[in-house]
């Protein structure tokens, strides 16, 4: 019988179980996990009626694959919620302003109500307007270009610091003159080079959006999805699900080496136990499996890959003890601002399924490129600097009813200009010269939870029809 391990218990380790046990069900799989957890860093709590993710908030419900998988473990389209829709902001200048309606990641689709906005100056607006005629920026090196130089190029520098940067940094907490724009977002890329705007590009997309809205008899609906008790309950479910198929798991067992053999791999784990497998998919962190390549030079890129620390701050207030005079779901920061929280969810807006009535729920999250607050500041220290930070954007008038903090530190990591090309020769360099073995997860393509599942998939496709 073939014999799998893999290494990690994340989203992209139980993904990979997954794919394999539903094409393969003979095979049997091991997973080993250095925590007493599945999940990685999906981390929901129950706490007081409240439900509370500390990690990952949702999923982009476009990428329908994350639901896929959830309906095809058991779960319904009663477990799934989408979001509230409402008014996002952005804080910049030292206040709140709305983010222009018809705008899709910054990029205006809908002339009247971003000329009206009074976040961009005009002088910035007309600047922006250039990039209906301007012809296709040139890439840099290695076929890439900075997601900052691409929009600045673009649309102009202020659009860039006060609209563009705001939303698209946050989501990969990397400085974005250095986040590589072919490894997160090559549709603009593709949108300008098939358009001559990326104006005109997005529009299109726009439109076709809604005529399959349409096609589809749905109004407005929020594009994010999660669970009515949480993203833990995906994982719960699918780890259920992995268990009556005979997977097996092992907690608290951190995996110290690789050790190749013609027929595959003996994976070596405390005391010097090791237990042979026909293939082996590695899907934790990169500073966890780097040395087990130290040899080969081709993989001494994640050497070099950084990774940035952030944070979770939960609030839990009684409604009477907090007053936010804007109707919205939450807001960005421009980097220009003095603050160190980055962004702020009124989950109680966005998610009302996740509040007791009378309560509102607040996430604020910590974590710059280049800072290293998280790691140097306790979890009360973290609370009021977060709380002294939103006290700018709302009035505070009794304390929280209790406050989480969760710190994920070097978890988020940085899509430099060049990653993708250094990962696909990665890839290719494993599909070739490791046969038995693949590498997926977030320090590759993706940080999405969907998108992780698909790399997982991508993974055993490569993988199994190998050793089966």
């Amino acid at each position: 019988m073939t014999k799998v391990a893999i290494v990690g218990a994340g989203i992209t380790g139980l993904a990979s179980a997954y794919f394999i046990k539903s094409q393969y069900p003979h095979v049997e799989i091991t997973v080993y996990e250095a925590t007493d957890r599945a999940g990685g860093k999906v981390k929901t709590v129950q706490r007081d009626g409240y439900t509370i993710e500390l990690g990952p908030e949702s999923y982009l419900g476009r990428k329908t694959i994350m639901t896929e998988v959830a309906k095809s473990i058991g779960m319904s389209d009663e477990d799934i919620v989408t979001n509230e829709t409402g008014q996002s902001y952005i804080y910049a200048h030292n206040q709140l302003y709305p983010i222009p309606g018809g705008s899709i990641l910054g990029v205006p689709t809908d002339l009247k109500p971003f000329m009206l906005t009074k976040l961009i100056s005009f002088k910035g607006k007309l600047r922006a307007l250039k990039d209906l005629s301007l012809k296709p920026i040139a890439m840099e090196d290695e076929n890439d270009i900075s997601v900052g130089h691409f929009f600045r190029a673009r649309l102009g520098d202020e659009m860039l610091e006060n609209l563009i940067e705001p939303l698209l940094s946050g989501i990969y907490g990397t400085d974005i003159d250095q986040l590589s724009l072919m490894s997160t977002f090559p549709n603009f890329k593709a949108l300008e080079e098939k358009h001559g705007s990326i104006i005109k590009g997005m529009q299109q997309v726009k439109k076709e959006r809604q005529q399959l809205a349409h096609h589809n008899h749905k109004g407005p609906q929020g594009q994010f999805k999660q669970f009515k008790n949480g993203l833990n309950d995906f994982i719960n479910q699918l780890e259920s699900w992995l268990v009556n198929h005979d997977v097996n798991f092992e907690y608290e067992t951190k995996v110290h080496d690789l050790v190749a053999t013609q027929k595959g791999y003996f994976v070596e784990l405390a005391q010097e136990e090791r237990v042979f497998y026909d293939g082996v998919i590695v899907t934790t962190p990169h500073q966890s499996f780097r040395d087990w390549f130290s040899s080969d030079p081709t993989v001494d890129y994640f050497y070099q890959l950084q990774a940035s620390s952030v944070a979770t701050i939960v609030f839990a207030f009684d409604e009477k003890n907090i007053k936010n005079t804007y109707n919205g779901t939450g807001f960005v920061i421009a980097r220009t601002s003095q603050t160190d929280i980055t962004a702020c969810t009124w989950t109680t807006k966005k998610w009302p399924h996740t509040t007791p009535e009378g309560k509102v729920l607040i996430r604020a999250y910590i974590g710059k490129p280049g800072d290293n607050i998280v790691n140097e500041k306790s979890d009360d220290e973290l609370v009021a600097i977060a709380k002294k930070d939103l006290s700018q954007m709302m009035t505070f008038y009794g304390e929280p009813d209790f406050t989480i903090v969760n710190k994920m530190p070097y978890a988020s990591p940085q899509y430099h200009v060049g990653h993708i090309g250094k990962i696909k020769e990665i890839q290719q360099h494993i599909y070739e010269n490791y046969p038995h073995l693949q590498i997926t997860g977030a320090p590759f393509e993706a940080v999405g939870l969907p998108d992780c599942i698909q790399q997982a998939k991508d993974a055993v496709s490569k993988l199994l029809p190998r050793l089966v």
